[in-house]
């Protein structure tokens, strides 16, 4: 078995595991839940290795009892890790969970009051080189303090409530992402989702939508993912020759939204219409616009452009596009490093390692917190001292070693 399967990628142990147990590929793909063609890309290497959760899925339906067969002996097992942790989870989770049994003596917070801290945590997120660590901070007293107003409020100021909780939400959704496990991402996720229903606002439900398509793409749910943002685009439509920009933008994020997912599942058309529509979109903001939580606009919609042509594993055309991105344009420390992170794994894609090592650099130099947290940066990581070969091997132990990307999120850098 090890003579068969020596040296080859993941997508073609999966080919070769799947003919030597005698199954066609419909059958494969119909009991993973995915299309033949998706299998058929991911086998051929068109498509990115598939996801921890989902080599799991396959090595069940294909009776693999060892996970190295799927993957290699050579793959560093943190690659394989998708959460770690951070020091500011706990008290977040709290906050989610701790059922509200009394709303407490004092008055309920003044909802505008809870909007302008929403605002400023959010700002906080997108300017801060350590954005998980400094926005955790602020949401517990956040987060409980709007679930107070919520339930203490009526009327309009209910409403103002729940949206500014709506907020709340979402931020620590990005904040636990990959640092929290997946029963807490998906609470944070609903809770957005249901307190923006509650606001009774098509702005706030379709931003919970965007949040909520996060988890479900994360978790394996994509086509669920990709109907809820179009049904999302479908209820702002009526807006968007009014005079909110947020509606555009919401509209925007959502097609960007969309068109990640699709690249994810191979549709390349889907996936390259959406941020073409996004672009036009972006081209009716003003100058100076970017909305408060996705950053829709101009730059937002060029660093997708780069994160399609990778997942469409089009390394090449996504190392053109990343040429023609100003990273100063791009209003967020965590999206500055995810361009870099997205060159990295182009480069990686295109086997030129000492490229992704000096592009990796770049990326943990803009932020080492958002690197060593996101699993994406610890799989280059991995492969840098796998396969970067004895040029770079030395240097690159230092982003790639054993435990790179767990002790210091563990502390909270």
């Amino acid at each position: 078995m090890a003579d068969e399967l020596a040296g080859l990628p993941i997508g073609q142990r999966i080919q070769r595991i799947r003919e030597r147990t005698g199954k066609t590929r419909p059958v494969v793909a119909g009991m993973l839940g995915r299309s033949v063609s998706w299998l058929k890309a991911i086998e051929g290497g068109r498509l990115r290795p598939p996801s921890v959760d989902e080599l799991i899925r396959i090595a069940g339906v294909l009776g693999v009892t060892s996970f190295s067969e799927l993957i290699g002996d050579g793959i560093d097992p943190v690659t394989l890790d998708q959460r770690t942790t951070l020091d500011v989870v706990p008290a977040i989770r709290e906050a989610i969970e701790t059922p509200l049994l009394s709303a407490g003596d004092h008055p309920a917070p003044e909802p505008a009051s809870l909007h302008e801290r929403v605002e400023h945590a959010w700002r906080v997120w997108h300017a801060s080189v350590r954005p998980r660590s400094d926005a955790g901070l602020l949401l517990p007293g956040l987060i409980t303090d709007s679930r107070r107003a919520a339930r203490m409020l009526d009327g309009d100021a209910a409403r103002h409530a729940n949206m500014a909780l709506a907020g709340a939400y979402a931020l620590s959704e990005q904040v636990l992402a990959w640092v929290a496990d997946a029963p807490l991402l998906w609470l944070a996720a609903d809770r957005c989702m249901e307190a923006a229903m509650r606001a009774d606002d098509p702005e706030t439900i379709a931003a919970a939508s965007w949040v909520l398509g996060n988890v479900w793409r994360s978790t394996g749910r994509e086509e669920d993912a990709v109907q809820l943002v179009q049904d999302a685009c479908r209820l702002l439509e009526p807006r968007l020759d009014g005079d909110s920009d947020t509606a555009r933008a919401l509209w925007g994020s959502c097609q960007l939204h969309g068109a990640i997912t699709a690249a994810r599942l191979g549709r390349e058309g889907d996936a390259l219409r959406g941020v073409d529509l996004a672009g036009e979109m972006a081209t009716k903001m003003p100058g100076d616009y970017m909305h408060p939580w996705t950053l829709f606009a101009s730059p937002n919609v060029a660093l997708t452009g780069v994160s399609v042509q990778v997942d469409l594993v089009k390394n090449k055309s996504a190392l053109e596009y990343a040429s023609k991105v100003d990273p100063d344009s791009i209003g967020s420390v965590d999206r500055r490093a995810r361009l870099w992170l997205e060159t990295a794994r182009a480069y990686s894609g295109a086997k030129d390692y000492t490229g992704a090592l000096g592009v990796m650099k770049r990326a943990v130099a803009v932020s080492e917190e958002c690197m060593r947290c996101h699993p994406l940066a610890r799989g280059i990581a991995g492969e840098l001292v796998t396969s970067g070969g004895s040029l770079i091997h030395s240097e690159a132990r230092r982003y790639g070693g054993p435990g790179w990307g767990l002790a210091t999120c563990e502390r909270g850098l």
